[in-house]
């Protein structure tokens, strides 16, 4: 039975990533880079002033909403996760180093793609019943086109909910699992015949806080999430740079391995990875897998925002991607190429990579180091996968299935513990394909009111700077 469902995921992803979505991913990226005068590049300076002056300014929010520091944690959350440390060596294993060069290419037009998103979900937000401000890809297709469109926000929903139960859970269990097990067997806590029943606890433990978390609604989300990320993102940052800098003599090697092996990667692994394609390939989904560029889920949480500006707002998606792919994903990379370990080409490959390049600079002792941010990372991706899984279900439904989806969501974690990581990758990565298909559509199609609010926005503001 698994080697079946195995064999139709393969055939349904290989074609969801092939050369159609390839083009759609970075077309529309590239379309809404033009239309917008590469807002991304041209006012780059202004996101990164705008996001971090409003990151750091304490308020309430109103009611059944957050703020915009506490919106911008949670989507970070949701996006800072597996996908920069078990994604990142993946892709480097199956598609080269040239990989790294592709989720380049795919952040610098996903800046672009997220800060639409936001906008729009920001602009066509509204407030459910319970009065909490709700909005995302769903919304925006529902408020935004007509109503020979509404069949996109249900599929969107309908995906949704069934990408947050692997992308969301399942593989982030599965590298807190890895990570901690990693930690105890470097110091002979348990012994490999210890780790299933090790699996077992840590997943009923996780199942159990992120019931708490989730059923505490949003404003304990963003309570949680906006000092979560904060914590783990500076310690890995901080640990990542100092593999960097301790083989600092590899790193020109590692570049010159990343940029040619983007196109010749043959050569780079010995032949191991021969496909040019495949290398794009993983570089642009593991990309997207990590920073959701394209998805339209980040959107979700920064509708949540308390905020009536809404490219204001979106500036938050420009500096996600880059703190998110051009920043974590790209020190990951570096770990892992700079250490020296040894790479299985052509070889599935998780977060025991990452771990690995850790440990080959510093010792055993970082794995404690190691476990803890990688959890952190894999936890707060849970939460936020876990409130775009609420809000999808809402639009299918009504509000009052979220706390059973919740609960449900939340023993997911179980499974995530125990189930096979190369499966569970290759199914949540066709899941975020399939997810991507309507949205991406949506913003091709509402491309026209975002030029039309971002030039009202600098009209208004009165500073085109």
């Amino acid at each position: 039975m698994l080697q079946l469902i195995e064999q139709i995921n393969t055939a349904v992803n290989n074609f969801i990533w092939g050369v159609p979505a390839m083009i759609c991913i970075i077309g529309v990226g590239l379309l809404l880079s033009v239309r917008t005068g590469f807002i991304q590049i041209r006012k780059f300076p202004y996101a990164i002033k705008t996001t971090i002056g409003r990151m750091f300014r304490k308020r309430d929010a109103s009611d059944g909403s957050m703020t915009p520091f506490q919106a911008v944690c949670t989507a970070l959350a949701a996006t800072v996760g597996t996908g920069n440390i078990a994604g990142v060596a993946g892709a480097i294993a199956i598609g080269g180093p040239g990989a790294v060069f592709w989720m380049w290419v795919s952040a610098i037009l996903g800046m672009c793609t997220k800060f639409t998103e936001v906008t729009l979900a920001v602009h066509f937000r509204e407030r459910n019943a319970d009065g909490d401000l709700v909005g995302g890809p769903m919304y925006y297709i529902k408020n935004g086109l007509s109503k020979n469109w509404q069949w996109l926000a249900v599929a969107f929903s309908a995906f949704g909910v069934l990408t947050v139960f692997g992308t969301g859970n399942a593989t982030q269990v599965n590298t807190i699992t890895t990570a901690i097990n990693s930690a105890l067997l470097n110091y002979h806590l348990i012994g490999e015949s210890s780790v299933n029943i090790s699996n077992w606890i840590i997943g009923i433990i996780i199942a159990i806080l992120v019931a708490l978390v989730l059923l505490g609604g949003v404003k304990r989300i963003g309570k949680v999430t906006e000092k979560l990320v904060p914590f783990m993102a500076v310690l890995y940052i901080i640990l990542a740079i100092g593999v960097v800098l301790l083989n600092i003599k590899n790193v020109p090697d590692v570049f010159y391995s990343i940029f040619y092996g983007a196109f010749n990667p043959r050569s780079v692994t010995g032949g191991l990875v021969g496909s040019f394609f495949m290398s794009m390939k993983k570089g642009v989904s593991r990309g997207i897998f990590s920073n959701e560029a394209g998805l339209g889920t980040g959107s979700i949480a920064h509708a949540c925002a308390d905020t009536k500006k809404p490219v204001k707002q979106g500036f938050f998606g420009i500096f996600e991607v880059f703190m998110d792919t051009i920043v974590i994903c790209t020190l990951t990379a570096l770990v892992i190429l700079c250490s020296g370990v040894s790479i299985g080409y052509g070889e599935a490959a998780g977060a025991e990579l990452t771990i690995a390049g850790f440990t080959s600079t510093y010792g055993n002792w970082v794995s404690i180091f190691t476990a803890v941010a990688m959890c952190c990372f894999a936890f707060s991706t849970i939460i936020g996968w876990g409130l775009y899984g609420a809000r999808c279900i809402e639009f299918l439904f009504s509000s009052k299935v979220i706390k059973p989806f919740m609960l449900v969501y939340a023993l997911v974690a179980i499974l995530g513990a125990t189930a096979d990581l190369g499966m569970m990758w290759s199914i949540a990565e066709t899941f975020n394909g399939l997810m991507a298909i309507p949205n991406l559509i949506a913003l091709f199609l509402l491309s026209g009111t975002l030029v039309k609010l971002v030039r009202t926005y600098f009209e208004t503001e009165g500073k085109e700077s």
